[in-house]
Parts: C-alpha cells; structure tokens; sequence
C-alpha cells in the first residue's frame, strides 16, 4: 500500500500505482475476511485508488 498520497503527488507514477493499490484490493477483496482492520485497509486502498484518478483526470 502506498503511503501518503497528498496534493503533490507525482502524476509519473500513476499508471504504476494504480496497477499495484488494485491488484492489493483485489486480493485483499479476495481474503473475503470481515474484521474492522481488513475493512479499514480496503477503504484505504479504495480511497487511494479514487485519489490518483481524480488527481489525474483518468477516466476508469
């Protein structure tokens, strides 16, 4: 997971990052485990994810 993704995020690194947060959602999707820590950790993957497109103007 990557760690704090703020205003200046280097746009460069988006197509890299986003395969990498998806493929972690989806594995973390895929554990199908409901304890607050595994929610927490795909809401923040979610999250992250929403940031880059936005940050990027992608349309996904």
């Amino acid at each position: 997971m990557l760690d704090n993704l703020e205003s200046n995020y280097d746009r460069a690194n988006a197509g890299d990052d986003l395969h990498q947060l998806k493929q972690e959602l989806e594995s973390l999707r895929g554990q199908q485990t409901e304890d607050k820590e595994s929610h927490y950790t795909i809401n923040r993957h979610e999250n992250q994810i929403s940031f880059i497109l936005n940050k990027c103007d992608i349309n996904h």
